[in-house]
């Protein structure tokens, strides 16, 4: 079964630091761009950042640049994502995701539909 499970989220203060694991299982997802998107409530769930197969390629958006890091630890099958100088508008519930298909180019690591395997999401809330 694959299966994706997040950890590391809680509640942090404004300037505060939050590290996110996603572990991973049932696919051989060194083989797959990996992915970390977030949903605030009443809004739609949007691409945070994301990693190539081989963790060469990063992509990120633009409201985490600077403060955010995605790495991933292939034998351990495991994705990061290190938070710094976290903000009120971070907050949200974080999904980690695998794509479809392990031929996508590096490209396409942002488009939330190049993801089929879903985590069930991990709460950050940062305080103001």
């Amino acid at each position: 079964q694959v299966q994706l499970v997040e950890s590391g989220g809680g509640l942090v203060q404004a300037g505060g630091s939050l590290s996110l694991s996603c572990a991973a299982s049932g696919r051989t997802f060194s083989s797959y761009g990996m992915g970390w998107f977030r949903q605030a409530p009443g809004e739609e769930r949007e691409f945070v950042a994301a990693i190539s197969r081989d963790g060469g390629v990063t992509y990120y958006a633009d409201s985490v640049k600077g403060r955010f890091t995605i790495s991933r630890a292939g034998a351990q099958n495991t994705v990061y994502l290190q938070m710094i100088n976290l903000k009120p508008e971070d907050t949200a519930v974080y999904y980690c995701a695998s794509q479809l298909s392990p031929y996508y180019s590096a490209l396409s690591l942002p488009k939330i539909n190049t993801y089929d395997v879903w985590g069930q999401g991990t709460q950050v809330t940062v305080s103001s």
